[in-house]
């Protein structure tokens, strides 16, 4: 899927016109500490679909700089995830940042060396308060003119331990008057005894993002650094380290909207949140964003490449409906997915004037959509299941489907009309006796009567038993990024995002293999997931957001 002509093509063609660069590299750089989200599908999506559109390449790079909450699962679920999007690997490489951890280290000695970095013992909390506002600058740190010598001696000595963690940082030297405030002398290294996914206990010292990051950029030879909007303030700084450090290479970098979609949520410290306060079944639950949520609720990588194309690529924040992607998803299935019936929600439906034993297969299409898809033999018997909603002792106006002396076609097959209701003694349906116009079959009735109703159906005998999870959105606010004054994000949790339907009955053919994408005709589009017997509904038939689309 290529990429559509945007600001960010614009500005790589200009560079590459102006000669600024042959061939262009990008990357893509998620933090081991969480599962990708769609809001990632953007940026994986404009980095590896531009490399593609000028044959040049793409690097993934874990960004393990903070080793806290890093570890390998996250780094097993990214690589899962970038592969199952792009069907592909990285044509660049995959890489890590901390194997650059050295490189970090010589490049803040040669600050140190060069005057523009010292250390500095004030603690976070009165680093903060020294920083000033947008409106006043901040205060040169009282540590701010240590010698050269003595900052190289003290950054050795917090390589080496000799320093509780938090008690000394390395700060860059700029300008504490500066008007962006990631200018006013950031720190760049942070002492933090923690065991690093990767390098073990080698190292006590870490490098922040802010540094990090270019220095990784400029040795993998990235040409332009695409990032989310929020790293704009942070370019100054960015430019700064390429600037001054001793490094091979100087890449751009840019940025771009994120992606927010209405009713859930994208920040990793609310998705960890949902996880690890058990609000979902876990990273992979089919109402998160992730993408291993998606993938798990039924969602294809096609079908979310058109979303985020669709959605747009802007430099402007915006909300994009949640019904878009459904759009996609749904568009989609309605061509490729095998049509199968299943009742889930099921009363008996007995024919008294078929005879017992006897089964008879009706040919069924596949896929309406697609001829190419052939189509199946159903089993019919004398003892069957319908919705129970297909039918009414005392229905609604304009109601269409089965009531008491009623008719109704059964999908493929014959004509049956209500003779005899059996209720518990609730009043709840238990039976519908019915006889059948068994001259129909797939044709009109011999009289050329209209019959309007057309409802689903399974053959009690030969159904297959199945559990239905029915999801909708896990947040009842559209924009959760803007919550009412006192309250929380998870005070909008949709308490009918989850609907399990057990004792389901689907016909024979529907009992496809995990993984596989089902029409349950008239229900809407379905996954067979990998826990035996269980289907996720993906998206439901209707779609309301087309008539937005044809606005």
């Amino acid at each position: 899927m290529e990429i559509a002509s945007n600001f960010l093509t614009e500005i790589i063609d200009a560079d590459l016109a102006a000669g600024l660069t042959e061939q262009i590299h990008t990357r893509f750089p998620p933090e081991p500490n969480g599962y990708l989200h769609i809001g990632s599908a953007k940026a994986i999506y404009i980095n590896w679909s531009i490399a593609k559109k000028y044959g040049g390449k793409f690097n993934l790079r874990f960004d393990d700089t903070n080793p806290v909450r890093e570890d390998d699962e996250y780094v097993q679920s990214i690589l899962k995830d970038i592969s199952w999007l792009t069907g592909e690997a990285p044509n660049g490489g995959i890489f890590y940042g901390s194997d650059y951890f050295e490189t970090c280290y010589d490049c803040a000695v040669a600050l140190i060396r060069d005057g523009k970095a010292f250390v500095c013992d004030l603690s976070q909390e009165e680093m903060r308060a020294q920083r000033g506002t947008l409106t006043e600058p901040g205060k040169n740190s009282p540590f701010r003119s240590r010698s050269i010598e003595e900052n190289l001696q003290l950054f050795q000595d917090m390589r080496a331990g000799k320093f509780p963690d938090g008690s000394k940082t390395l700060r860059a030297k700029i300008d504490m008057a500066s008007p962006n405030m990631n200018l006013r002398d950031p720190a760049i290294y942070r002492i933090v005894r923690a065991h690093h996914h990767r390098q073990g206990d080698k190292w006590c010292i870490y490098p922040l993002y802010d540094f990090a990051h270019p220095i990784q950029d400029a040795i993998e030879g990235i040409t332009h650094s695409m990032c989310s909007i929020e790293f704009e303030n942070h370019r100054p700084l960015y430019e700064w380290v390429v600037d001054n450090c001793p490094l091979p290479h100087h890449p751009k970098q840019r940025e771009f909207a994120r992606l927010n979609v209405t009713n859930t949520v994208m920040s990793k410290r609310y998705l960890r949140e949902l996880v690890f306060e058990h609000h979902v079944e876990g990273w992979d639950d089919p109402r998160m964003p992730t993408l291993c949520g998606l993938r798990r609720r039924g969602y294809t990588p096609s079908a979310i490449l058109d979303f985020v194309q669709r959605a747009g690529i802007a430099k402007a924040n915006s909300l994009v409906d949640i019904r878009l992607l459904e759009h996609c998803i749904r568009e989609e299935l309605n061509r490729t997915a095998i049509r199968r019936m299943a009742v889930t929600e099921p009363v008996k439906l007995t024919i008294t004037n078929y005879p017992e034993g006897k089964t008879e297969y009706f040919e069924v299409a596949n896929n309406t959509q697609d001829e190419n898809a052939g189509t199946r033999k159903v089993p019919f018997t004398r003892d069957l299941y319908i919705e129970k909603s297909d039918f009414a002792l005392v229905p609604p106006p304009k109601f269409q489907r089965l009531r008491p002396d009623g008719e109704v076609r059964l999908m493929g097959a014959y004509i049956v009309k209500c003779n005899e209701v059996v209720t518990d003694e609730n009043g709840e349906v238990t039976e519908i006796r019915c006889t059948a116009d068994l001259e129909t079959g797939n044709g009109m009735p011999a009289d050329g009567r209209k019959v309007r109703g057309t409802i689903h159906w399974v053959s009690a005998e030969t159904a297959v038993d199945a559990s239905v999870y029915l999801y909708d959105n896990l947040f009842t606010l559209e924009n959760t990024g803007d919550v009412p004054e006192g309250t929380n994000y998870l005070d909008f949790l949709n308490p009918s995002s989850l609907k399990k339907l057990e004792g389901c009955k689907l016909e024979p053919a529907a009992d496809v293999p995990a993984g596989t994408r089902v029409q349950f005709v008239r229900m809407g589009y379905f996954i067979k997931d990998e826990e035996p017997g269980r289907f996720n509904r993906i998206v439901t038939l209707k779609d309301s957001f087309a008539k937005t689309l044809n606005q």
